[in-house]
């Protein structure tokens, strides 16, 4: 069962992906992640986290290499948080001591997402897998290590990856959500709006009726009072 991180994981990659596919494949400062790409604020209900804490967690986790869904540079920062992690009692927000680290997402799980394998994790047993070429001998072997047929269509559907990478993001046919109301997206036309309950698909949350900033959950705006019809 998906957890804070694998939530996280798979936001970030989606929203990095409708961004520019291409996006996928290049190292970006980690601040990027909190402020920017996958803020509290308008994504903790896609999320499912509690808390601030409890995201606060999740990118700590992210940043330290956890699954290896990415890798931090320095080393010597990603190895700070990965040991902070691992205490009983720690620092969540101490990744934010070093927002210009810069931040590498594991192209094998990141695509593995976008083609809705959800087995997408790196094994466990290799928790800070590098970011691999397509033509790569490691690649190779990443493809055929599952075994059967399908494996091998999907190894095949790969290499046109090598001059423009994550090109498939847009071709996934799966139904996207609104982060705000959790309802299905149209998926055959660009979506400016939620057509249940008003929102962007991204950035702030804004009242329906007058655009002033709400949050999850808000039932009335808080500036107009007008029904914001979501929660």
């Amino acid at each position: 069962m998906a957890d804070d991180l694998d939530r996280l994981f798979e936001r970030l990659v989606s929203v990095l992906a409708d961004d520019a596919p291409g996006r996928l494949a290049v190292p970006f400062p980690a601040a990027e992640v909190y402020e920017r790409l996958v803020p509290y604020r308008s994504n903790r209900s896609s999320l499912k986290v509690a808390t601030h804490q409890d995201y606060e967690m999740a990118v700590l986790r992210l940043l330290a290499g956890e699954r290896g869904y990415a890798s931090l540079e320095p080393t010597e920062v990603r190895e700070a948080l990965e040991r902070e992690a691992g205490e009983k009692n720690p620092d969540t927000g101490l990744f934010r001591q070093f927002p210009d680290a810069l931040l590498s997402l594991n192209r094998l799980a990141a695509e593995r997402f976008l083609r809705r394998d959800r087995a997408y994790a790196p094994p466990s047993s290799s928790p800070s897998l590098p970011l691999v070429s397509p033509e790569s001998p490691e690649a190779a072997a990443d493809d055929g290590d599952d075994g059967g047929g399908g494996d091998e269509d999907v190894g095949k559907e790969r290499a046109p990856l090598a001059g423009a990478a994550f090109e498939l993001a847009e071709q996934s046919e799966s139904p996207r959500q609104c982060p705000y109301c959790g309802e299905t997206l149209p998926g055959s036309r660009k979506v400016n709006f939620c057509p249940q309950c008003g929102q962007p698909p991204s950035g702030e949350l804004r009242c329906p009726a007058c655009g002033g900033e709400m949050d999850v959950g808000w039932r009335y705006c808080v500036s107009c009072g007008r029904a914001t019809g979501f929660e």
